[in-house]
């Protein structure tokens, strides 16, 4: 599971004969090119590569009361992984490969219960459960309705996590959900005696079934969320990486999102670190309110009743210069965004246009075999050995939204590192054009991601993290 992951160029527009003269120059990182636009990014080859140490990144909402500190699941902050061993990247893309079909899926089939999917590289979190409170380290999933942790005793199997097992008898807050309650009539998928049960299922054959309950969530000292109802596993299986359980935070009546509109107002944000080795936040609420520098745009439902958070994506620019994609490539089959998928998937014309642009701007330097993953599946098909370099320009991505909301990626969104040998270009193509585009979350790096679920709309807040 698992869903687990600058210089300044201006360019001025010159008319001379009816014919365009394009004028660059550089400062500092990142290259300007047409009305302001980046143009391209020079950046340090080490800066690519992960380390091997924890490098905690001091983030713009640090100071809420309502955040959490983010780690990489696999990453040298996380308690997660056993000797910080990374995961091996044919494993995470495979995994995240499976993930965005479930999710195709079930953008067209949204009455499975609580069937969801895992994925390669969900981000995680500590929060408190209980009285006395007893912390556990969670996944937090944009595309999950239900929380969860393991639970004793382990009536059928349990899975190894990092934390103490959550044990409800030794809790004065816990209570079973009674089958008579509308929960119960909404998440529930059976019952024992009088107590409701649930049954999670995900794509990659992981699960946890087992009651659902009542209990104190405590995310500091001075936000505690009383009567919060969770799943309470008691036989647990799959790839949960050593983590509790899960943190649903999907469009949906039994999320997080949803238990705490009072409190937080159906608002929450979150920021990505650039690299495993740092930290980034997930905050609950509008506390102060959003910078000036949010950019929003509306945020829609693939179908009526789909819990995804789907998004209008109407084109794609590279070195600031528009692809030549048909309009109809993202409106007919629709986008989402989601924290679980690693590698934005988009439909194959449009991923043609952006490999196209994209190589023809980095012919200087030497390309290396694609990175397959299985026969049936997309690969990493756009890679490069910078091992023989020590800087290199990386043409700029830009990626237009609905109501004009045009997001310049940052470098680490731009190229995902194997190694010094093996960069390669962080996209990949659905099966067909008329599936589901999935927005992934190495994108998302370094920008304050805001949902305004009761607004209705998805911002991006530039440098939120490191």
């Amino acid at each position: 599971m698992e869903r687990p992951f600058f210089c300044v160029f201006y360019r001025a527009l010159l008319l001379l004969s009816l014919h365009v003269l394009m004028i660059s120059f550089m400062h500092g990182g990142y290259a300007y090119g047409v009305e302001g636009k980046i143009a391209s990014h020079t950046i340090s080859v080490s800066s690519l590569l992960p380390s091997p140490s924890c490098s905690p990144s001091t983030t713009k909402a640090s100071d809420r009361k309502s955040t959490l500190e983010v780690i990489h699941k696999h990453g040298p902050c996380s308690p997660l992984v056993q000797d910080h061993n990374p995961l091996n990247l044919t494993e995470i893309l495979l995994r995240d490969e499976s993930r965005v079909k479930w999710i195709q899926s079930r953008s067209s089939n949204s009455k499975d219960g609580l069937k969801a999917l895992t994925g390669a590289s969900l981000p995680g979190l500590t929060i408190g459960l209980g009285t006395p409170i007893k912390n556990l380290t969670l996944l937090f999933d944009t595309g999950s309705p239900l929380t969860w942790t393991q639970c004793e005793p382990c009536l059928g199997s349990c899975y190894t996590q990092f934390d103490p097992m959550f044990n409800p008898s030794q809790s004065s807050s816990y209570a079973n959900i009674s089958c008579a309650s509308t929960l119960c009539s909404l998440a529930g998928s059976g019952c024992l005696g009088s107590t409701c049960l649930y049954s999670a299922e995900y794509g990659d054959n992981s699960s946890s079934v087992g009651f659902l309950a009542t209990e104190k969530l405590t995310i500091s000292p001075t936000e505690v969320i009383d009567n919060f109802e969770f799943g309470c596993g008691e036989n647990n299986s799959g790839v949960f990486g050593r983590a509790a359980g899960l943190l649903g935070l999907s469009d949906n009546n039994i999320s997080f999102v949803e238990q705490t509109a009072a409190k937080y107002g159906k608002n929450f944000s979150y920021c990505l670190p650039s690299s495993p080795s740092s930290t980034g936040h997930l905050t609950f609420g509008n506390e102060g309110g959003e910078p000036s520098s949010v950019k929003f745009t509306p945020l829609s439902k693939i179908q009526q009743d789909s819990e995804f958070y789907g998004i209008s994506i109407v084109g794609i620019s590279v070195e600031g210069i528009p692809l030549s994609i048909p309009s109809t490539i993202f409106s007919s089959a629709g986008a989402i965004i989601d924290s679980g998928t690693v590698i934005t998937q988009m439909p194959p014309t449009a991923y043609s246009a952006l490999r196209t642009a994209f190589r023809n701007a980095m012919a200087n330097y030497t390309m290396t075999p694609a990175i397959p993953i299985h026969s049936d599946l997309p690969s990493l098909d756009t890679c490069y050995d910078f091992s023989k370099v020590s800087m290199v320009t990386v043409p700029s991505i830009t990626f237009s939204f609905a109501e004009g909301v045009d997001i310049d990626l940052h470098p680490s969104g731009i190229l995902y590192t194997v190694n010094a040998s093996e960069v390669c270009l962080a996209f990949a193509a659905t099966g067909a054009d008329t599936d589901l585009a999935v927005y992934g979350n190495v994108q998302q790096r370094t920008f304050e991601m805001v949902y305004d679920v009761a607004g209705r709309k998805l911002g991006f807040g530039p440098n939120a993290c490191s």
